[in-house]
């Protein structure tokens, strides 16, 4: 099977680097990390045992922070090292772990390329987060008695769909698995039907809830208020937009500022994805806004005398301007801002964006019909009126409208959305245990 699939990557691969070379010259991606996708890894301490932990992007690396932070009080004898796939996933696990931990790029499935990794790791356990499961990796750990753990695990529809294309491929793949934590019933039958042993799956819970922090304050929150001279005026923030999504923004931005009632509302739009900064900062200008690259402002205010950015800020931030967020790492300080949130792509059926973060922070929380990868989170909130669900550019013009007026249903939404994050944590302490007793048998 490895060399069968060793050959489709090939193919896969020359038919697919066009678009690589193109993303590398036009966006800066895929510039670094070639050496740890060759399966080039140079552990820190290679003398401890190693616990290998995946998480593809940045959604993935996020939902690791609660049992990274366990498995570092509990089992101090390993060293915990972070693989990730995407740029950005790598800049969010060096954010959060770069001097705590070792974060590398994972390895492409190749059977020699897995070979060589695993011998520079040799992981004592892994750890996929939600479904990163690759059939060279799995067949390597396997070969090695190596146990796999794929946490906080999902399958959406669409995954299923796929994977129906070449379930024997998949079967194979799923009987190396040691243990899968699912989130919920129904992706744990998913799990089930893709070849999974029943005993092998265990219902814990979404560990998201657990690293969903509820707080209604955030570090760093106030410097950007000062950055942008928000005052009294109201936030509107949507964030981790996609394309065609901005337009329909702009759109319903435009019908509130026609009304007097909304004339102090500002909006700051924050795309999913960086290589979009550019498109969207024009598109704000062809509709007739005034644009505010949050970027620029963070970079003068280092630059500057506190007098001289004052007046820069006092000069642009107009009542026609709209803020572009165009920073890595700050959409959770400006959700913390906001009056009102949108949660992006999910107005364009995109599969939408993390809302618990938002609803985490007390937000009246918006988000569209197309949110299917956090499907299990918007039933959550939605049972609950945690949230608003809106299906079109109308609908969402009259959420934000009734959630800046009404300042009592505003509150409530933000009020439940919150209660449903506490009611739906304690996943990280079930997964804990499910990796400890793997570990245990790793010594024993």
């Amino acid at each position: 099977m490895k060399y069968l699939m060793d050959l489709i990557y090939i193919v896969a691969a020359a038919g697919y680097s066009p678009v690589i070379v193109y993303r590398r010259l036009k966006y800066g991606r895929y510039r670094t990390g070639w050496q740890n996708r060759f399966g080039k890894i140079i552990r820190k301490h290679p003398d401890k045992k190693c616990i290998w932990i995946h998480a593809v992007s940045v959604g993935e690396v996020n939902a690791t922070r609660t049992i990274v932070d366990e498995l570092s009080k509990k089992f101090s004898q390993y060293e915990i090292l972070i693989t990730t796939t995407t740029d950005t996933g790598y800049s969010r696990a060096n954010a959060l772990y770069g001097s705590q931990l070792q974060v590398y790029y994972f390895p492409l499935d190749i059977s020699w390329i897995m070979r060589r990794a695993f011998s520079a790791i040799r992981p004592a356990v892994c750890i996929l987060m939600e479904l990163e499961v690759w059939p060279n990796f799995a067949q390597r750990a396997a070969e090695l008695n190596i146990p796999i753990v794929v946490a906080n695990g999902r399958v959406t529809e669409r995954s299923m769909k796929r994977y129906g294309l070449v379930k024997p491929f998949v079967k194979k793949m799923f009987e190396n698995i040691s243990c899968i934590l699912a989130q919920t019933e129904q992706y744990a039958e998913r799990f089930r039907q893709l070849g999974c042993a029943p005993g092998k799956v265990i219902v814990t819970g979404s560990l998201k809830y657990d690293t969903a922090q509820i707080t209604n304050k955030v570090e760093g929150a106030d410097t950007i208020a000062k950055e942008l001279n928000i005052g009294s005026e109201r936030l509107w923030v949507a964030g981790g937009t996609g394309n065609d999504e901005e337009t329909i923004i702009l759109d319903v931005y435009k019908k509130l500022r026609e009304q007097e009632e909304f004339a102090d509302v500002l909006l700051a739009i924050v795309p999913r994805k960086p290589e979009r900064f550019d498109e969207v900062a024009q598109l704000i200008k062809q509709n007739g806004f005034e644009l505010l690259r949050y970027s620029e402002i963070k970079k003068k205010a280092t630059e500057d005398t506190e007098n001289t950015k004052k007046s820069i800020i006092n000069n642009q931030l107009s009542i026609n301007t709209v803020v572009l967020g165009d920073t890595m790492g700050d959409l959770r300080k400006l959700y913390s801002l906001a009056t009102v949130v949108f949660v992006g792509r999910s107005l364009v059926p995109m599969g939408g964006s993390d809302m618990m973060e938002a609803a985490a922070l007390g937000k009246c929380t918006i988000f569209g019909p197309h949110a299917f990868n956090f499907k299990q989170t918007v039933d959550a909130l939605l049972a609950d009126n945690g949230a608003i669900l809106v299906n079109n550019a109308d609908e969402l013009y009259k959420a934000v409208q009734k959630s800046l007026l009404d300042d009592n249903f505003r509150k409530q939404t933000a009020q439940n959305g919150q209660q449903v994050i506490r009611k739906n944590q304690g996943a990280t302490e079930k997964t804990l245990s499910e990796i400890a007793r793997l570990l245990d048998n790793c010594t024993t």
